[in-house]
C-alpha cells in the first residue's frame, strides 16, 4: 500500500485522522506535512467535536523518522525542513482547539513517542512499547523532547533519551503518564477509544476548548522552541556518525 493520511468525520462529530506508511508507519516529510494539515483542518472544522489520531495496520504505531529521507538530506536547510515537519505536527496537536485522543496499537519509536505525547489523552495496547532511539542515531530527540518531557517528566525523559537502544514496556509508559490506560489487545483498545470519543462528543465544546487551553498552558513559546530544536537535529543529521548509522540500517533492512 502507498503512504496516506486520511480523515473521516462521523455523525457524532468524531473525526479520525489516520496515517500510514508501509515502512512500519515511518514519517517522511510528505506524510508529516499531510498529517499536520489534517490535524489543523479537524481542529478548525465546525462539525468536529473530538479528534482521534491513529495509524494504519495492526502492529507498529509509528517507527519515527524515515531513514530513506534522513539518508537523502544534504545540507542544514534540508535538515531543518525535514525535522520541522515533526515540529509542525506537534504544534498542530497543541494548537487544535479540540481534544485529541491517541490510539497506539503497537511500538512507538522516536517521533512516534512524540506523537503519543502530543495528544491530550492516549490509550494503548500491551504491545505499545516505546523507545527514543535518536541518540543512537546521532541526532537526539530534540524536537519531540518538549512534548515527551511535558507528559512524563524530566527523569523519565532522561532515561528514555540516554538509554536509546532499549524499549520500555507499555506499562512503564503508563506508569509515567504517557498512556492513560493499557488494554490487552486491539479490539479492547478500539472499544475504549470509541467509548471515550463518544463521551467527549456529547460534552460541551466550549468547556473542552477551555480545558485544552489549561492543559497546554506554558507552551506558547513552542513555535520558536521547536524550530530551534529542528535546526539542531538538522545540523547533526549531516554528521559522519549519523550517516554511517543510517547506511548500516539501510544495509540491514
Amino acid at each position: 500500500m502507498n503512504p496516506y493520511v486520511h480523515s473521516t468525520t462521523d455523525a457524532l462529530g468524531i473525526t479520525t485522522v489516520e496515517f500510514f506508511h508501509p515502512a512500519q508507519n515511518s514519517l517522511p516529510s510528505t506524510v508529516l506535512k499531510q498529517l499536520a494539515a489534517a490535524i489543523q483542518a479537524a481542529g478548525a472544522a465546525a462539525d468536529t467535536k473530538v479528534i482521534i489520531l491513529q495509524s494504519g495496520g495492526e502492529r507498529t504505531f509509528c517507527a519515527g523518522a524515515s531513514f530513506d529521507e534522513l539518508r537523502a538530506i544534504e545540507n542544514e536547510a534540508q535538515g531543518l525542513a525535514f525535522f520541522s515537519g515533526f515540529a509542525h505536527v506537534i504544534n498542530a496537536c497543541r494548537l487544535a482547539p479540540k481534544l485529541i485522543i491517541g490510539r497506539v496499537q503497537g511500538k512507538a519509536v522516536g517521533g512516534g513517542v512524540g506523537l503519543a505525547a502530543a495528544v491530550d489523552y492516549c490509550l494503548a495496547t500491551e504491545a505499545a512499547s516505546i523507545k527514543l532511539s535518536e541518540l543512537a542515531v546521532g541526532i537526539g530527540p530534540f524536537v519531540v523532547g518538549p512534548a515527551v518531557e511535558r507528559k512524563i517528566g524530566q527523569s523519565a525523559f532522561s532515561q528514555l533519551t540516554i538509554d536509546a537502544t532499549e524499549f520500555r514496556s507499555a506499562d512503564w509508559a503508563a506508569a509515567r503518564g504517557l498512556y492513560a490506560e493499557v488494554l490487552p489487545d486491539l479490539p479492547a483498545l478500539d472499544a475504549a477509544v470509541r467509548r471515550l470519543a463518544e463521551r467527549l462528543a456529547a460534552s460541551s465544546p466550549e468547556a473542552m476548548r477551555e480545558i485544552k487551553q489549561v492543559l497546554w498552558a506554558g507552551t506558547a513559546h513552542w513555535n520558536a522552541l521547536l524550530a530551534e530544536r529542528a535546526a539542531i537535529s538538522g545540523r547533526l543529521v549531516l554528521s559522519e556518525f549519523t550517516s554511517a548509522f543510517v547506511r548500516r540500517a539501510a544495509s540491514a533492512g
